[in-house]
């Protein structure tokens, strides 16, 4: 078949089109390196494109490039230095290329897929050994912390109850046990995995916010007694809403003295036990783990982890034999020990930047994101208009505007979260904690410099005072 023939050809050659699309990836990691003094404004050019409807005839494909450039900078960019809300990604450029060449080859991990599956299993491996988990253990890399948490407790509920992924959970009263303040996609976990929402145990917190240990001894013990099954502990190594640390050591002896699979959801601040080690003594007992290298390890999305220590408990969970996928070598499918079928090579991003920047350097980062938090902090308790929830254990700082004057608190800062996000400088959003709000900024990329952290206290008090005397 000659070139003119072949189907699904560009307007122009394939180098051209890569050259042009390299010209825009460079320009906009050029413009990650500075803040934006304001979010940009859908322009006519992007409104039309989306009125526009199914294209049945070919556009140039350097005008389809640039037009797509565009929509990207006129979307909300994660990886700028002064995105502070969420738990936000970097986008870190050496991750961009490992997606790029991923890609490209286009390597599905359902099966066997030679060096690629190798590779995957050597970087399951790297992610235990950074974050200190035994590197005996076995895992995947996943979509992002829903997925990791679901397979985990999967693999929770069929150690559990043996034989409960093929004869249902009919009879059988499993219960989870949580932090009050976990993450939302352990309550999706179980929905999908027929335990039920309601099953969930939400023990309540202490003084430093994570779960407290006697009462989650306590509620075992009680379901125990009236023949409940405790599939499993969800302990928490940096909550979401405020980055408190479940306290992972005495959780640990809970369930082993009462044999219950403990799983620590990580996926943000895992990461941070490469620095920081003595904050997360005990997870690495834990028969799973969750972590989210999109996170606190810089990479583009979609980039999680799923640690277990024993790879039978995945096999258990999603093992099978298909016709179409016969286990000719004896060995092992990744699909066996996966929640996902067709999976693309994710673990390449998170190899090629250990290789290319090194583990020490993504740990300095990290040292360097847990520094910034701690002096935005610092800035926020030495000024009388503002008040920090309290010292940070992690990245996240919830603080908020406290004008003499302003009656309702609350109903002002979140007021003064509308209008940072309107004013465009930083870009922050609101969290309510115990039933107050606070502004609540994470700081989680490689990019933020001290100058952002203090510039974001002097535009909050700045927009914060105008909202206050209006």
């Amino acid at each position: 078949m000659s070139d003119p023939d072949r189907p699904l050809r560009l307007d122009a050659p394939r180098e051209e089109a890569l050259e042009h699309a390299v010209k825009l990836v460079t320009e906009a990691w050029r413009s990650f390196d500075r803040f934006r003094p304001e979010e940009p404004q859908l322009d006519e050019r992007v409104r039309a494109l989306l009125k526009a409807g199914l294209p049945h005839d070919p556009a140039p494909v350097h005008e389809a490039l640039d037009d797509t450039a565009r929509i990207l900078d006129e979307s909300i960019a994660q990886p700028r230095p002064r995105y502070f809300a969420f738990i936000g990604s970097s986008g870190l450029e050496i991750g961009a290329i490992g997606d790029l060449l991923a890609h490209t080859y286009d390597i599905n991990l359902a099966v066997d897929a030679g060096a690629a599956t190798e590779i995957e299993r050597q970087a399951v491996r790297w992610a235990a050994e950074f974050v200190g988990y035994p590197a005996t253990c076995a895992g995947a890399f996943t979509s992002g912390g829903t997925i990791s948490n679901t397979s985990a407790l999967a693999a929770a509920r069929e150690h559990a109850l043996p034989g409960s992924r093929l004869e249902g959970l009919e009879g059988a009263r499993p219960a989870v046990y949580c932090s009050a303040e976990v993450h939302y996609s352990i309550t999706r976990a179980i929905e999908m995995l027929g335990i039920g929402s309601r099953q969930l145990r939400a023990i309540p917190l202490g003084p430093a916010r994570g779960l407290v240990p006697e009462l989650l001894a306590e509620a075992i013990d009680r379901d125990r007694a009236e023949g409940i099954t405790p599939v499993a502990v969800v302990a928490t190594a940096g909550t979401t809403l405020t980055g408190a640390i479940d306290p992972l050591d005495a959780i640990a002896d809970i369930c082993e003295e009462r044999g219950v699979w403990m799983h620590v959801d990580g996926a943000y601040g895992i990461p941070a036990a490469a620095v920081r080690p003595e904050l997360f003594r005990g997870f690495e007992r834990a028969r799973s783990v969750s972590l989210d290298a999109h996170k606190w390890l810089y990479l583009p999305k979609a980039c999680g982890v799923v640690l277990v220590r024993n790879q039978e408990d995945l096999v258990a969970s999603f093992a099978h034999e298909q016709g179409y996928l016969p286990h000719q070598r004896h060995e092992l499918h990744a699909v066996d020990i996966t929640f996902e079928y067709s999976r693309p090579f994710r673990a390449l991003k998170f190899w090629l930047a250990m290789r290319a920047h090194g583990a020490r350097a993504f740990g300095e980062a990290i040292e360097r994101n847990l520094r910034e938090a701690h002096l935005l902090w610092e800035t926020v308790e030495a000024r009388p208009d503002f008040e920090a929830l309290g010292e940070p254990v992690l990245s996240i700082v919830p603080f908020r505007h406290v004008p003499p004057g302003v009656k309702d608190v609350n109903e002002h800062n979140q007021r003064l979260a509308d209008a940072l996000q309107a004013d465009g400088r930083v870009w922050i959003a609101s969290a309510l904690i115990d039933d107050e709000v606070y502004l609540r900024p994470c700081f989680v990329n490689f990019r933020t410099t001290e100058e952002d952290v203090l510039d974001l206290v002097e535009i909050a008090a700045e927009v914060g005072e105008r909202i206050a005397s209006a």
